[in-house]
């Protein structure tokens, strides 16, 4: 009970730290910037870094952010359709063919990789049941033994990218022929879920998952080997009106910061500081492993690194707005220690 306790206090002085660094910046900083909207992707480590980057742009540029819960798929269209939000962080741009095309176009400028390794995306089963059964470690092998991999496929939510490309792998590889029921998960919670529930009871999982995530940090999972890349194939797949869905590999996935030609031209200064926002997929994993542990929110795993990894952020910034951040901090910090 003391642990509990102690955690709650820790978390509270967070969310302390968090309030005041809201409302004290927000009160220094110039209000040149004006409106932003950028997207908020319903998964954690997109959540932290749309949270960072509105902190940011409202303490150290003066803007007012408007926040967009979105999806890969929904925030696409919307750009295609309405030339907005402004921003659009962590966009698997893999999965998201409009948006590509509106690159081309010159609508949408991708300014940044804002996570530098890349990401990945995978079939995956859990690594005991790749030592017990390494046949299953090939699509072949697990369509020839559905049973022992539960006979289910843990599949994307609905308005993620990769709903749209598995919907077309389970096609092309006849998962239901096959003996293999697909589930959709309704959300990313309860896909996160299932693979906590299979390694507590070291039970039958396969599905979709991908990384960096604190999820394939604390349990580890083996990838299911579905043949080369091809991109061909893959870019079909990836459009809901495939014709003819075929068999490929997910690519490595660059995984980027874009916004809108109108807002590069209006914000150069707050686009200079986004094109440098960028974690490493190790410097993520940390944040989202220490979000979990704590069963804390976006914002404080937010704060979390804002006050721990000043080194990473503060090249980010011009002198002016690093200087209004340091305040914010400092701020934020006598106010959270008065409280205690």
């Amino acid at each position: 009970m003391t642990e509990i306790f102690s955690r709650s206090l820790k978390l509270a002085a967070v969310a302390v730290a968090m309030s005041a660094i809201i409302g004290g910046a927000a009160s220094d900083a110039h209000a040149d910037c004006g409106k932003v909207s950028i997207t908020e992707m319903n998964w954690a480590s997109a959540s932290v870094v749309t949270t960072v980057a509105k902190f940011i742009m409202e303490q150290g540029y003066g803007c007012k952010v408007a926040v967009i819960p979105s999806d890969t798929v929904p925030a696409a269209t919307s750009l295609a359709e309405n030339g907005e939000p402004d921003v659009v962080t962590e966009m698997w741009i893999n999965s998201a063919p409009v948006y590509q095309k509106l690159e081309d176009e010159g609508k949408v400028q991708t300014i940044a990789k804002v996570l530098s390794d890349g990401g990945e995306e995978h079939w995956w089963i859990p690594k005991y049941l790749a030592e017990k059964h390494p046949e299953l470690k090939t699509i072949e092998g697990v369509l020839a033994n559905p049973k022992l991999v539960g006979a289910r496929f843990h599949n994307c939510p609905d308005g993620w990218g990769c709903r749209v490309i598995n919907d077309n792998l389970k096609v092309a590889f006849d998962l239901k022929g096959n003996g293999i029921e697909v589930f959709n998960h309704g959300s990313g919670e309860t896909l996160a879920g299932s693979v906590a529930a299979a390694y507590a009871d070291k039970k039958p999982w396969f599905g979709y998952y991908w990384a960096p995530t604190a999820l394939l940090g604390k349990y580890e999972m083996v990838p299911v080997d579905l043949g080369p890349y091809k991109a061909d194939i893959h870019k079909c797949n990836a459009t809901a009106d495939c014709t003819k869905p075929g068999k490929s590999a997910y690519p490595s996935a660059p995984v980027v910061t874009g916004v809108t030609a109108a807002f590069a031209k209006r914000e150069p200064e707050v686009v200079n500081m986004l094109s440098k926002l960028s974690f490493t997929n190790q410097q993520m994993a940390s944040v989202l492993a220490w979000k979990e542990d704590k069963n804390a929110s976006s914002e404080e795993a937010a704060v979390h690194f804002l006050t721990t990894h000043k080194d990473v952020w503060g090249s980010w910034l011009n002198e002016e707005a690093k200087s209004k951040m340091a305040g914010a901090l400092k701020r934020s910090e006598e106010r959270r220690v008065g409280k205690e």
